[in-house]
């Protein structure tokens, strides 16, 4: 990765950066998709993909050389990519972790409100003894799970290429032979640690130097390669039910992680039940102010979350699309967006949504 990373790039010097960017990583053996202009989610699909649900991996798009469905269509084939940020050179880039062979532990910093003890450390109890004043972030359950384990803290790991966000979140990326799935620090079935994010299979993370409305992603510190993820990270995965069975790792095209209820997720009728609530939060863009936002995202997170949980939706699309349309209506509280769809997801998740006698 060229070292022009220590300040943000700007105009047309910064889309070249992230064309740049995107054939660098696709040379790492990273496959990248394009990101929305300005935005953290994928660029939108044709309009045939985006009104029918099916399958991406059967998608013609996918090999008619078009970007839809996201972390489904990266590639590493560089003609392609140069074809793809040509046609808009403000497209950020997107790393298919699960065929990259990548897992990144996301830290995020959002402040928000700190959960009981039980659940900022899955299946570890934090005796009443211990003092947790002042905990407010992921930077502070990782370490707390670090020195609870004895082992370094993640979050200072030299070693590997470690990507500062705009909210002043932290990107630690580690290359993994074992397949591990992708999960929320707030979800309350699979979670490392609360407020750490983990992106492996079935997801994607931004490359280094996008650029979004919020800021630039920076690489932090001299390693601009992912080290071998440590030994004691990857027994705390495994406990926390993050380890793919061998037959659900490393596909040359990710899989959404599927909740077992024997449903498959993405279905036609959550969809028709979901996208009616997406719209009245987007509707809320027309109006500063009101127009009940909160209540809206929160009915709108409440279901997404019923539906994971039932089986209908994946986590991850789930909360991308969430994220997605709270933004576009409220692009200057994205961080209270991230707060009220975190909190209604893991409230919802405890009352399954299903859908009976419904495809």
């Amino acid at each position: 990765m060229p070292h022009s990373d220590r300040t943000e790039p700007s105009g047309t010097q910064g889309h070249a950066r992230t064309h740049d960017a995107a054939r660098w990583c696709a040379a790492q053996g990273w496959p990248v998709h394009p990101l929305a202009a300005g935005r953290k989610n994928p660029a939108a699909n044709c309009p045939a993909c985006k009104d029918q649900t099916h399958d991406p991996r059967t998608c013609p798009c996918r090999p008619a050389g078009r970007w839809c469905h996201g972390f489904h269509a990266a590639t590493t084939d560089q003609s392609l990519i140069d074809a793809w940020w040509n046609t808009d050179p403000s497209f950020g880039v997107g790393v298919a972790c699960g065929p990259a062979s990548l897992l990144v532990i996301d830290i995020d910093a959002h402040p928000a409100q700190v959960p009981a003890r039980d659940r900022l450390l899955p299946g570890i109890h934090i005796h009443d003894g211990v003092n947790l004043e002042g905990l407010a972030s992921g930077y502070d359950t990782l370490a707390l799970l670090a020195a609870y384990r004895r082992q370094p803290d993640p979050a200072a790991d030299e070693s590997t290429l470690r990507v500062r966000t705009p909210s002043g979140g932290l990107h630690v990326w580690y290359r993994t032979e074992t397949a591990f799935r992708s999960s929320t620090g707030s979800s309350p079935k699979t979670a490392l640690a609360w407020q750490v994010d983990v992106r492996a299979h079935g997801g994607y993370i931004i490359a280094p130097t996008t650029r979004t409305s919020a800021g630039t992603y920076l690489p932090l510190g001299e390693a601009r390669q992912p080290a071998l993820l440590p030994a004691w990270l990857a027994g705390e995965l495994t406990r926390t039910g993050h380890r793919l069975a061998p037959n659900q790792g490393h596909q040359q095209v990710p899989k959404p992680v599927v909740v077992p209820t024997g449903r498959k997720t993405g279905t036609k009728t959550a969809k028709r039940v979901l996208e009616p609530l997406l719209e009245e939060v987007l509707a809320c863009s027309a109006v500063p102010e009101g127009v009940s936002f909160t209540e809206k995202l929160n009915r709108a997170a409440f279901t997404a979350g019923g539906l994971v949980a039932a089986g209908h939706l994946h986590e991850q699309d789930a909360l991308d699309r969430l994220t997605e349309t709270a933004d576009t209506a409220r692009p200057r509280q994205q961080t209270r967006n991230a707060q009220i769809i975190a909190s209604a997801l893991a409230a919802g998740a405890r009352r399954p949504l299903h859908l009976k006698g419904r495809p």
